[in-house]
């Protein structure tokens, strides 16, 4: 959570209720300190140029709030700078509501919207109008060749906070095109006639019913799996993984392991995160077509052989792609305990990468993300970041081999003992 959204949500009357409810202490530390540069990172930037619609609100003279729906074509919210957002306001019912209350106040709540992916950003600024008059060369830039609705003006809005809620409560809802793909992607899945049905994959002996699916990312998607006869499901430590049967395509019965991603916290539920490869072996391809809401499978407690340290000593975390999978878990139980620790995390580009916008919004002082194949690429220094780490702290890493060959190399130059190097690869 950010210092600058916290210096503006918490007024004295939002810290009474905290107070009031249990809260306060646990949302104070993000108050302290200065208010960082606000910045729209890349997955920000890629997040708001996506949407087709948006929720505004702006305040009346008289004090009340006024919410105003906007919608165009994907994009028509544009991102000027790291800073700045504009839209083209199109003609509609000629109320002029919220133009006319930016004349008196420039502030602006913005609430962004991804349905199918349950996600939500919300943005503070100020806002001024531009026009054909004042600034023509600008409301050019904010016109799109997907609409042809007339362009009364543009509204350029300076970004003062922003913030990522979580996706609780959020239903998700799919546009018709995103229904007419999914459709087609379900009519293109392979059919074998040996394929079960109604009855549990596997032997194991933890009867499992796959209860939610999330799409992470175009190839990686989340899987929520709950005892299939709602009892109490087996404890486990962060690293551990769950090993689940998988039906080939040719009818062979397969297993693999994944990482849960989640803190060990509530017995009702495990949460693995699988990324498709298609030129693999074709276990996660398979598991991709053939878990559907509703499969059961019998499958074998989790293991660990990436377990956390239980002791005080810091944490270094580093993830590389999917191998964020055990290192979101473990952050997540650091925190919880209060540990000091810090999470590096690379990937190509931020809409590939897992997690994201969840470790921003969860833990924006512990994290920094690298994107290597982005518009403006960032690289992960590894010697840098051993040679300053704190000398008692405990390393883990997982992702592909090269990145942990090369945290493992660099450790051994810089004399980090060997038992102070946790990994995990999934090669």
């Amino acid at each position: 959570m950010a210092r600058a959204f916290a210096k503006i949500s918490f007024t004295a009357n939002v810290q009474a209720v905290q107070t009031e409810m249990g809260s306060r202490a646990a949302y104070r530390t993000a108050e302290l300190g200065d208010i960082e540069t606000v910045a729209l990172s890349d997955f920000e930037q890629v997040f708001i140029a996506e949407r087709d619609s948006f929720y505004q609100a702006t305040v009346s003279q008289t004090g009340w709030p006024y919410v105003q729906h906007r919608g165009g074509p994907a994009g028509f919210l544009k991102v000027l700078d790291q800073q700045t957002i504009a839209y083209a306001d199109f003609s509609g019912n000629r109320q002029y509501l919220s133009v006319g209350n930016l004349r008196g106040d420039d502030r602006v709540s913005l609430l962004l919207m991804d349905y199918p992916g349950r996600q939500r950003l919300k943005i503070w600024g100020r806002a001024h109008v531009v026009d054909e008059r004042s600034e023509p060369e600008l409301l050019a830039k904010l016109e799109s060749p997907d609409s042809r609705a007339p362009v009364e003006r543009g509204i350029v809005i300076r970004v003062e906070a922003f913030d990522w809620n979580c996706p609780k409560y959020i239903t998700p809802r799919y546009s018709q095109r995103e229904v007419e793909t999914l459709i087609e992607q379900t009519r293109s899945q392979p059919i074998t006639k040996d394929k079960p049905s109604s009855r549990a994959l596997g032997t194991g002996l933890l009867p499992l019913t796959i209860s939610g699916i999330r799409q992470l990312t175009p190839r990686i998607r989340g899987y929520e799996l709950r005892h299939a006869d709602d009892e109490p499901l087996p404890i486990y430590q962060a690293g551990a993984h769950l090993r689940v049967p998988i039906i080939l395509p040719d009818g062979t019965i397969t297993s693999r392991a994944y990482s849960l991603t989640d803190a060990p916290g509530e017995r009702d539920c495990y949460c693995v995160a699988v990324l498709r490869v298609d030129d693999g072996e074709g276990g996660s391809s398979a598991l991709h077509d053939g878990w559907q809401m509703g499969t059961r499978l019998n499958a074998d407690a989790p293991e660990n052989y990436f377990p956390l340290h239980d002791d005080e000593r810091p944490a270094l975390l580093i993830a590389g792609g999917i191998g964020i999978t055990p290192i979101k878990a473990m952050a997540e139980a650091l925190a919880a305990r209060g540990a000091a620790f810090q999470l590096h995390y690379t990937g190509r580009t931020p809409q590939e990468m897992a997690f994201v916008e969840d470790l921003q919004r969860q833990f924006p002082d512990h994290c920094r993300f690298y994107f290597s194949q982005a518009q403006n690429p960032t690289r992960l220094d590894v010697p840098a970041l051993l040679a300053n780490a704190a000398a008692d702290s405990v390393i883990y890493v997982c992702g592909p081999s090269r990145l942990i060959d090369s945290v493992r190399q660099t450790a051994r130059q810089l004399g980090i003992a060997d038992d102070r190097v946790q990994f995990e690869s999934f090669s």
